[in-house]
């Protein structure tokens, strides 16, 4: 009887072991030999399951973006949700992973040098966006809120965390210990609390106020009539 392929177990101790490098080392100084002793594998072990540092490192980032979507399934209401997104972000509860922060950390420092690292990090960034613009907009159709200026909200939450990110590589001493996550929910909830209610549950656009409506340039009234175009005289050429 065949073993049972055990790929994806190796794939996962060696992205284990990025997880515990890269925040250490930075990505340039990340070798194939440090993540292999980290995953506890031979370094030849780990090219024969990825055929670069960088692949290891497209790994890594799903795997940072599955430890968020797991916490958020725990969650029971959509304001759990939105603080399981931020706890995940910045290293709160039992299950929290400071190691994962550590990486969100590096990613962005390392985004700054190297073109492919900054490709992954937009990219993940946008999908970090994507995923807090639906929890916090499951918050106001919970809660018969407008959705109307929801973007200005979600680009606030996002730029807080990654403050706090910078933050922490910089000057770690500037915030005081384990209040980066409380805060932030604070402040999440206050902004969610002021957004004002719907005007309409079966009228109001769930969209961005850019996409609401059209330019003053293109609406028309049927009310209003439209202003004659004066005639010109025909009079000959060269008089006035």
């Amino acid at each position: 009887m065949a073993r049972p392929s055990n790929r994806d177990e190796r794939r996962a101790q060696i992205v284990d072991g990025m997880l515990r490098v890269l925040p250490e080392t930075g990505y340039e100084r990340a070798t194939i030999q440090r993540i292999a002793e980290a995953a506890g594998l031979g370094a030849g072990l780990v090219h024969h399951h990825f055929a670069s540092k960088l692949e290891i490192l497209l790994a890594l980032g799903e795997r940072l973006a599955e430890l968020v979507s797991g916490r958020q399934r725990e969650a029971r209401t959509p304001r759990a949700r939105v603080d399981a997104w931020i706890d995940a972000h910045l290293a709160q509860g039992d299950d929290a992973s400071a190691e994962a922060v550590a990486c969100w950390v590096a990613l962005g420092a390392e985004a700054l040098v190297h073109a492919e690292v900054r490709a992954l990090h937009r990219t993940l960034l946008e999908r970090r966006r994507a995923d807090l613009d639906a929890r916090l907009r499951e918050v106001c159709r919970d809660e018969a809120r407008s959705t109307r200026g929801l973007d200005v909200l979600v680009a606030n939450v996002l730029a807080t965390v990654e403050g706090y990110f910078q933050i922490a590589t910089t000057a770690p001493d500037v915030i005081p210990r384990g209040s980066a996550a409380g805060a932030t929910r604070a402040m999440t909830h206050r902004l969610l609390d002021a957004m004002p209610a719907r005007e309409s549950s079966s009228t109001e656009p769930d969209v961005a106020p850019s996409e609401a409506a059209p330019p003053p340039s293109s609406r028309s009234s049927k009310h209003e009539p439209k202003p004659e175009t004066p005639r010109r005289s025909r009079g000959r050429k060269g008089t006035s």
